[in-house]
């Protein structure tokens, strides 16, 4: 029995979606709850299981392609066999169907795994083979049957790269100048998420009056504080005690005291949160993503380092879901873990503010009329000028400070 593969049902307010990565190709036997292609939306990339055991006879969208909500994008073929894939392809293979069925069982035979044929090679495969001007014959095959994936085109790329860099050596003067005279560029698509990531930055600086406050911070208790009791808290809590869990809980601390911070702006009304939920930007294959804690006011320092680890964690799989990521009245970004000293961070609409870290560095400072070194951290605040006034945001960032030179005070609300 034939099975459609349809989009699954997108978030709200996203009305299409663009197909990323095909993880399975024509012929290929699958499992149901197998993961067959990614769908990349403007916020995540949604997994497109397998409903049932079988074997996929077509495809109906390339890669790079949008599709909408519930197309069909697949078919596969209810308890076939991988064998008898070939037979059942789709309508643009059918012509080479009979010539591929003999070499099913022939996976380790080079000719096979390097043959020309276009209907064994995905729209994305012979797209990179032309803008590499690569033929087929010249890339090793690792896919099922001898299929040449991207990954395989991917690597040659780098190998011939790595040769060509060991062959320019300084004894080889035609290879350096053929080295400098190379002046090639590509033309690559936006994904929907950079797409959309660019979209959003612009909309912030067209429509808010965004300023920006700098202040430093001497991290030298909080690394006392971490120093004496990270193997205590690791052993009891299962988890690291890091930098970010002060600097969230700090500007909770800040946040109650200056409510407009946390607010937003909604047509000609302010907006005030009487909750917190703390946007942590990071950075993820595909492009930048805030997950959001939700209550972070109610949540331990425990809590808030097991939360960003997970985040973290589940950004780098590409596993984050709308839910992690919809939401937010507070923004924290941490541009330190890059190594960068200064910047000017830009506000996740509709949110008011954002906190910048930057990278600890030891610098002289005055202290008890005494120059002495100290690990040193700047900070920086971008505001929306419309709802925060300077004098608001110089004293939100002075909290922060305040709360992280003294960490007692923390847990004391002070």
């Amino acid at each position: 029995m034939s099975v459609e593969i349809k989009v699954p049902i997108l978030p709200e307010s996203v009305s299409e979606a663009t197909v990323a990565t095909w993880h399975k190709q024509v012929g290929d036997a699958v499992k149901v709850d197998e993961n067959i292609v990614d769908i990349e939306t403007e916020k995540v990339v949604l997994e497109v299981p397998s409903t049932v055991d079988g074997v996929i006879t077509e495809i109906r969208v390339e890669e790079g392609a949008t599709v909408g909500e519930q197309d069909i994008i697949a078919i596969i073929e209810e308890g076939a066999a991988a064998s008898a894939a070939p037979a059942s392809t789709a309508p643009a293979s059918a012509e080479s169907a009979s010539t591929q069925a003999p070499a099913v069982d022939s996976s380790n035979d080079d000719a096979a795994a390097n043959d020309d044929d276009a209907d064994k090679l995905s729209p994305a495969v012979r797209k990179m083979l032309a803008e590499s001007n690569l033929s087929a014959e010249a890339v090793k095959g690792t896919g099922k049957n001898g299929r040449i994936l991207k990954e395989d085109v991917q690597n040659h790329l780098k190998t011939a790269t790595s040769d060509s860099k060991a062959s320019a050596t300084p004894s080889s003067p035609t290879a350096k100048t053929a080295q400098a005279g190379e002046r090639g560029e590509r033309r690559v698509p936006m994904t929907r998420l950079r797409a959309t990531i660019a979209r959003r930055l612009k909309e912030a600086q067209d429509t808010q009056a965004m300023l920006t406050t700098f202040n430093d911070v001497n991290l030298q208790a909080v690394i006392n504080l971490r120093s004496q009791y990270k193997e205590l808290f690791e052993k009891k809590h299962g988890t690291r005690l890091g930098f970010m869990s002060f600097f969230v809980k700090a500007a909770i601390e800040a946040l109650k005291r200056f409510p407009a911070v946390n607010a937003s702006i909604d047509g000609n009304d302010i907006v005030y949160h009487d909750f917190y939920d703390v946007g942590i930007a990071a950075s993820s294959p595909r492009g930048l993503v805030v997950p959001v804690m939700r209550d972070v006011d109610q949540m331990s320092f425990a809590d808030v380092e097991k939360s960003i680890g997970a985040y973290g964690q589940k950004a780098k799989d590409g596993k984050l879901t709308m839910d992690d990521l919809v939401g937010g009245t507070f923004t924290v970004s941490n541009g330190g873990v890059f190594g960068s000293m200064l910047s000017t961070p830009i506000v996740n609409p509709p949110q008011s503010a954002i906190l910048g870290m930057h990278r600890i560095e030891e610098r002289p400072i005055a202290e008890n009329g005494e120059v002495v070194i100290r690990p040193m951290m700047y900070l920086a605040l971008t505001y929306d000028h419309r709802i925060i006034d300077g004098k608001e945001s110089v004293l939100f960032l002075r909290t922060i400070k305040e709360c992280l030179e003294d960490p007692a005070r923390l847990l004391l609300e002070l």
